[in-house]
């Protein structure tokens, strides 16, 4: 497995999903897949990204363009999960569950959580196969996936929120890329489950083999932000993760949001999103150089540790999350000189 650069100072990285080519929309098949996933790669790699993803491709679902798949990827195989979801259940979920985009659950949680079909493992060999070098591979929090689901089983979302974490952890060990990376968009929005949140996301990371990174955003659902809030709310709850580097969104934030990276714990490096992408707007590279200035002054040298874009591309098009990666590695080598 290669390893992670360890020049220059500050790194690049993307953070998951890349728009789906045309190609494999049109005549989807494993082989497509497999040669998307390694066009996604060769991209970022021709533009200078240092820890590419791998576009999570096979997660994309056309039917469930609210979150591109991306829960019903990891639900769906789970083993105590009926998809069959009618109307009873769609009112019950209104009523108890509300997620304001989200009309209906992912699932009805009727048993006893499993790994079912889920095989992790087989998705990032796939990645790892045509990755072309050292690669981060993503998966969605237990937190997250609790949420989108209707619990007729356990009888608390405490309980359930942790079983789905059980299970998640277990398909940790031995993945073949040298970053894993756990997302969380929904806590940003409900810092009161902070608690609950970091215990079982910190039940994958300590299964992590190698480079542990946490990317928290306030969601994007068509270039707009689904959760309030802000990262002073949240610095308790992020110095509680046993990662080695937060991914962070900040280009759409606040400016007074990068205040709070002060008080985030010196053992976690940072990583900080300049690149937009809830904005067609392709970044210069002296605006994603002012950017990165912009914290480590408040930060001080030496604490960002990775640059990246806010949240994922699948939103937007090709032709716009192309430039904005050319323009990650622009300004990351504009700032430092390179």
């Amino acid at each position: 497995m290669s390893k992670i650069p360890s020049k220059p100072r500050i790194l690049t990285t993307t953070v998951g999903s890349y728009p789906v080519p045309d190609w494999l929309a049109a005549l989807p098949s494993e082989q497509a897949v497999i040669d998307a996933t390694r066009v996604v790669f060769d991209l970022q790699r021709q533009a200078g990204i240092d820890l590419p993803t791998d576009g999570e491709l096979y997660r994309f679902d056309v039917n469930h363009p609210d979150t591109n798949g991306m829960i019903e990827y990891f639900i769906r195989p789970m083993a105590g999960i009926s998809s069959v979801v009618g109307r009873s259940v769609t009112e019950e979920f209104s009523r108890h569950h509300p997620m304001g985009f989200r009309r209906k659950p992912a699932g009805v949680v009727t048993g006893k959580l499993g790994e079912g079909s889920l095989n992790l493992l087989a998705d990032c060999q796939r990645a790892a196969a045509v990755a072309g070098g050292p690669f981060k591979f993503t998966v969605t929090s237990p937190y997250m996936l609790a949420r989108t689901l209707l619990d007729h089983h356990y009888g608390s979302f405490e309980k359930l929120t942790m079983a789905l974490g059980e299970v998640l952890a277990a398909q940790m060990p031995g993945l073949p890329a040298p970053c894993i990376q756990v997302d969380e968009a929904n806590i940003p929005g409900n810092p009161d489950d902070a608690p609950l949140a970091a215990a079982s996301m910190n039940l994958l990371l300590d299964q992590i083999d190698g480079e542990r990174s946490v990317h928290f955003c306030f969601g994007n659902y068509g270039g707009q932000t689904i959760q309030k809030g802000n990262w002073q709310k949240l610095v308790d709850f992020l110095n509680s993760l046993h990662c080695d580097h937060l991914v962070l969104e900040l280009a759409h934030r606040p400016k007074g949001d990068i205040e709070a990276l002060k008080h985030i714990d010196p053992r976690i490096a940072l990583g900080i999103g300049v690149i937009d992408i809830k904005v067609n707007h392709i970044e210069t590279p002296d605006e994603v150089a002012a950017r990165i200035e912009a914290v480590e002054k408040k930060v001080g040298p030496g604490r960002v540790r990775w640059v990246h874009p806010d949240c994922g591309f699948w939103m937007l098009k090709r032709s716009i999350a192309d430039r904005k990666v050319e323009a990650l590695v622009l300004g990351r080598d504009k700032y430092l000189g390179l």
